[in-house]
């Protein structure tokens, strides 16, 4: 990392970089300040950090582009602890941090637990910890380092899964969350221009072993399935895929308000749990009588159902013969005359 007090150069890598994170941060720039954290410990904005190439050269840009935009931008660094050494290297990005001027700069440990696999709980203990790192400094924001490439993985791993427009829509440029916005200034940014960033800003990220070790799907996308695409298909396929991923939640984004907007007519309290109308469900076309479904028993029960069970749920409605009903997780569902009926097992 340079020392000597001189900026870096600026290249078309540091330029893309910090134009990207220029226009991430406008999105909190013209909020009032809700800042609570103690005075030594506020930030308006915080930067995932993690010392590899994307999430350092996000902290880099960050820390150039915040005080320009009238804000104070901080860093959180999680040590997972699922690797030998990983208080060194959390240690190292905070002093990363520190010398790009980000502060304050906070070091979470976490442990990684929970179902869903490695890869899922690691995900589930990082926000956890981001979202206590936001509470204790008042930041309305956190900056993650999410790039196209990382979007492209994601539409593939969904396609691969065959689940539907909630993957395929990928990662969110913004989101808003309960502990505070998720921006991700990055995700029309190449890997490798936040690779090429870092040499340009003299500065030396870690790189992750988890990175190149094929145990791991997302990874084995990545050197694998993607470069194969791009071989056969011609060059383009990442941005394709991010494409593709915007385009599905803008129409994913408006199939869900027409949901909404349709349950308020449809859904009804039953004694034992809640009941929507069969007739006025079947007038829907499929796409949002099957969205309608899905969203009341997550929203009433917490269950996330697979297609195979929407369909059989749907089956009541569309083919009703007087079957007996369908069994969900923890769930019953019946039809009785107009209604199909909805409770806890």
């Amino acid at each position: 990392m340079q020392t000597d007090g001189r900026r870096p150069r600026l290249t078309p890598a540091i330029a893309d970089v910090r134009r990207a994170v220029r226009e991430g941060l406008a999105e909190i720039a013209g909020r009032d300040s809700t800042s609570t954290g103690r005075a030594d410990a506020r930030a308006d904005v915080l930067v995932a950090l993690s010392g590899g190439p994307d999430s350092l050269a996000l902290a880099a840009a960050t820390a150039f582009e915040a005080p320009r935009a009238g804000l104070r931008a901080g860093a959180v660094i999680v040590d997972h602890a699922l690797q030998e050494g990983s208080a060194d290297v959390a240690a190292r990005a905070a002093r990363q941090a520190e010398q790009l001027g980000l502060t304050p700069v906070i070091i979470t440990r976490t442990e990684v637990t929970g179902a869903g696999g490695p890869e899922a709980a690691a995900r589930s203990a990082r926000y956890a910890a981001i979202d206590e790192a936001l509470a204790a400094t008042g930041a309305a924001a956190v900056l993650l380092g999410h790039t196209l490439d990382d979007q492209a993985e994601t539409v593939l791993l969904g396609l691969g899964r065959g689940s539907g427009a909630v993957s395929l829509r990928g990662m969110a440029a913004v989101a808003e969350q309960s502990g505070g916005t998720r921006i991700r200034p990055l995700l029309g940014i190449r890997r490798q221009q936040t690779h090429d960033f870092c040499r340009d800003a003299g500065l030396e990220p870690w790189h992750d072993p988890h990175n190149d070790s094929a145990a791991y799907t997302r990874v084995r996308v990545r050197h694998e399935v993607l470069p194969l695409l791009e071989r056969e298909l011609g060059p383009g396929v990442a941005e394709a895929l991010a494409r593709t991923a915007e385009q599905l939640r803008e129409d994913d984004d408006t199939l869900h308000a027409m949901a909404i907007e349709t349950i308020e007519d449809l859904v009804e309290h039953a004694e034992a749990g809640i009941a929507i109308s069969a007739p006025a469900l079947e007038a829907n076309p499929a796409a949002l009588r099957n969205r309608i479904i899905r969203y009341v028993v997550d929203s009433e029960f917490g269950v996330s159902l697979s297609r195979a069970q929407t369909l059989a749920v749907a089956a009541l409605v569309t083919d009703w013969h007087g079957q007996k009903g369908v069994d969900l997780p923890g769930i019953r569902v019946v039809r009785r005359g107009a209604l199909l009926e909805f409770a806890r097992a």
